[in-house]
């Protein structure tokens, strides 16, 4: 039976979903991600921003430098978080079959379920209608007999759009685009095609493949099937969650080490809250430094007993802040603080000391107050230092 599997984008998802709340940015350049004097990085650019060369991953200085008419949002990921999972919700009413590739793709295997829904075309375009109708936002789909094809089809027409590659034209829909379209080809293996006179994905197809992966290995070997529209992977529904992490740029580089217990206290609470959310417990915690000359280190520790609780996390975090920091002193660009090695909900109390079942209680009762109100609506006083530079 021949595969149909669909690849399933939505365009520029955090722009449109800010345009979905405020309707007078519709239409206009925007960028999600920070404010022009902010030093983060476009996180999502609107399509009409995207005109002045701005995308994801550029500084937010240079995307306002590039276009200072630009309407720059700092974008509030609980709110992308919800609608990825409405968008999650509706895809899972199509098929079992569904691997979300980030909140805002996912593949989905239809292969058999024509008989039930019809040509396959004709599912696509009422799932496009189901986004549509249901987040106010568009989707672009490809349609193929494998995953990589199905993925380059899908970007193939944005926004909006839908690509159907027909079986046994795999190989010949790729040939005119260029490398770059092929999924985990970055910059640095382009350079190193263009260096042996490759530059579409034709010529990259027309090599030998021993040639291939005498020069770039064994990923070179699976570059080389995939520019030839040949990919056997199936459409897999991810596991479970291994880790979660938090991490940020700060508006400048700092040895304040207030600030940087203040900030490391603010994203623990937010690991925290998601580790509850998820009904987790971790061992190990593990803290993120990028220096400002950008070298970055991480420094992990693992606990004898698993925990989800704010101020367990943060002690370990700051016991290693307080290491890197005595080991060397240089201000900080970046910090980040993740958990990794997550068990189940369960806990072993202990008859003697009953503290931590009342920060438990209390980070359970911080987490509703923030469920209903937001984040914001209530802080720890180790974050109050945060204030004078953050809103």
């Amino acid at each position: 039976m021949t595969r149909q599997i669909l690849h399933i984008d939505l365009d520029a998802f955090f722009v449109s979903v800010e345009q979905v709340l405020n309707p007078d940015l519709q239409g206009k350049p925007v960028v999600v991600g920070g404010h022009p004097d902010s030093r983060g990085v476009v996180t999502c650019a609107s399509y009409e921003a995207r005109k002045f060369g701005l995308h994801a991953g550029m500084p937010i200085a240079t995307a306002h430098r590039l276009c200072p008419q630009a309407i720059f949002i700092p974008g509030s990921f609980s709110i992308y978080r919800d609608y990825s999972a409405k968008f999650m919700d509706i895809l899972a009413q199509f098929s079992p079959d569904l691997e979300p590739g980030g909140l805002d793709e996912a593949f989905l295997d239809l292969t058999g379920f024509e008989p039930l829904y019809g040509p396959i075309r004709e599912t696509a375009h009422r799932i496009k209608s189901r986004i549509r109708e249901e987040l106010e936002i568009t989707a672009s789909i490809g349609i193929a007999t494998c995953k990589v094809v199905a993925k380059v089809a899908s970007d193939f027409s944005k926004p909006d759009g839908l690509t159907e590659v027909t079986p046994g034209t795999e190989k010949e829909f790729l040939a005119p685009l260029p490398v770059k379209d092929l999924p985990g080809v970055g910059p640095k293996m382009q350079q190193a095609l263009k260096k042996i006179g490759v530059s579409t994905i034709g010529q990259l197809a027309d090599l030998p493949v021993s040639f291939v992966k005498e020069n770039f290995g064994v990923f070179g070997e699976v570059m080389h099937r995939h520019a030839n529209g040949i990919d056997n992977r199936e459409v897999k529904p991810y596991g479970e969650v291994k880790s979660i992490s938090r991490e940020t740029t700060l508006a400048q580089d700092t040895l304040d080490f207030r600030m940087l217990k203040a900030t490391l206290r603010y994203l623990t609470e937010k690991v925290g809250a998601d580790l509850r959310n998820q009904g987790k417990q971790a061992k190990c915690v593990t803290l993120k430094l990028r220096y400002s000359d950008f070298d970055t280190i991480t420094r992990s520790q693992t606990q004898k007993q698993p925990t989800d609780l704010d101020q367990a996390i943060f002690n370990v975090g700051s016991e290693l802040l307080d290491k890197c920091l005595s080991q060397r002193r240089q201000s900080v660009r970046l910090i980040g603080i993740g958990v990794s090695n997550l068990v189940g909900p369960e806990k072993q109390l202990d008859m003697l000391d009953n503290s931590s079942l009342r920060l438990a209680y209390l980070d359970r009762a911080i987490d509703q107050i923030r469920k209903k109100y937001g984040f914001g609506a209530i802080e720890r006083g180790q974050t109050l230092p945060l204030r004078d530079k953050y809103h």
